[in-house]
């Protein structure tokens, strides 16, 4: 085991451990954010550039500093390594540009998008954004392309973390989309516009960062604040069967893999589960799924809410509340029947 600093914080890792898992170990805000890297899927990382930090000391045999920001999901910790995060300016005014530039051609539709409440750049963007872009150029657009009936491709929307690539190479029998071009014009595509149809395809939904990649038969149907997610399960030969559901009364909207608290699934789901399992009869509802209380997701869920045993007139000795009161008990405004008058009120009809 070796032992790594991060923002003041001491903890023991095994080698070859990534400074982003190593902050996860001690959690909370020592973790850096992480748009690309997904521990799931072996090769991900080191493009989004948002979990940059500051090595302040590479080790205790070399103890320099690095001397520029290191890419946390993909720099391993050496021992007595001491690293700077929220406790870093530098960091935290490098990230507030990375976001700009991660914003530069993203379109403002969170009010539409179906990913707002979930989105990962949303919430950096509220942390580290500006109120205003210094980008007066024509932002970047892409035509619309149809990937299938189960799965909306939002194009303008994407960040190119690459995961659903990922995922595609790692989970599915047969990966049909990638990513086309190259430099700004660069986009996730399939070839000649096939569609995406393999019995796992539907976790490019989950694995999505932004809106880029939304379900098609959730599609404006609701926002994921408005819904409960609740854990099921069910008998399935093609994968675990392990999912969340969101519900709205009794109608299942959609359904998803369950997440860690990291954000990242943890076990794949098949298509058959995801899509075609859309009422709440096909499974076994388990309880409320464990939802950060910070999500905007968590807002008007309380599970386990204890009703207060104080009632009002207990609280005020047994007297009654006076919920009703005549104003003219106390004051004398508007006494005057201001509609009979034959012009503007003024201060002297009052007084009168």
């Amino acid at each position: 085991m070796i032992k790594v600093t991060i923002d003041d914080i001491e903890v023991e890792v095994e080698p070859g451990t990534s400074i982003l898992n190593a902050a996860r170990q001690i959690g909370g805000e020592v973790v850096p954010p992480a748009m690309c890297y997904y521990s799931k899927l072996p090769g991900t990382g080191g493009k989004c550039r948002t979990c940059l930090v500051e090595v302040a000391a590479g080790s205790t045999a070399d103890p320099r500093p690095m001397p520029k920001l290191m890419a946390s999901c993909s720099t391993a910790v050496m021992d007595g390594m001491i690293v700077k995060n929220k406790t870093s300016q530098r960091v935290h005014d490098n990230r507030g540009s990375v976001v700009e530039f991660l914003l530069i051609n993203h379109p403002l539709d969170c009010p539409v998008c179906d990913q707002a409440g979930e989105c990962h750049l949303q919430d950096l963007g509220y942390e580290h954004g500006l109120s205003s872009t210094r980008y007066d150029f024509e932002r970047r657009t892409f035509e619309k392309k149809d990937i299938g009936d189960k799965i909306q491709l939002h194009m303008t929307r994407c960040i190119l973390c690459y995961r659903c690539v990922k995922t595609a190479d790692q989970v599915t029998d047969g990966r049909s989309h990638g990513v086309m071009n190259r430099g700004d014009v660069a986009e996730i595509s399939t070839y000649i516009e096939k569609a995406i149809d393999n019995d796992f395809s539907g976790n490019v939904i989950d694995v999505c960062p932004v809106g880029a990649l939304t379900d098609k038969t959730f599609r404006f149907k609701s926002r994921v604040w408005f819904t409960k997610p609740v854990d099921a399960h069910r008998d399935c030969k093609k994968c675990s069967g392990k999912t969340t559901l969101w519900l709205k009364g009794e109608d299942v909207l959609r359904v998803t893999a369950r997440k860690d608290q990291w954000g990242e699934v943890e076990e794949w789901i098949c298509n058959e589960c995801r899509f075609d399992k859309k009422k709440a009869s096909d499974w076994v509802i388990e309880g409320p799924t464990n939802i950060n209380r910070h999500s905007v997701i968590a807002q008007g869920h309380y599970t386990g809410l204890q009703k207060p045993h104080e009632t009002l007139p207990a609280v005020m000795d047994g007297r009654d509340p006076k919920l009703l009161m005549d104003i003219h008990s106390v004051s004398e405004v508007n006494r005057v029947d201001i509609s009979a008058l034959p012009g503007a009120a003024t201060s002297e009809t009052f007084k009168k």
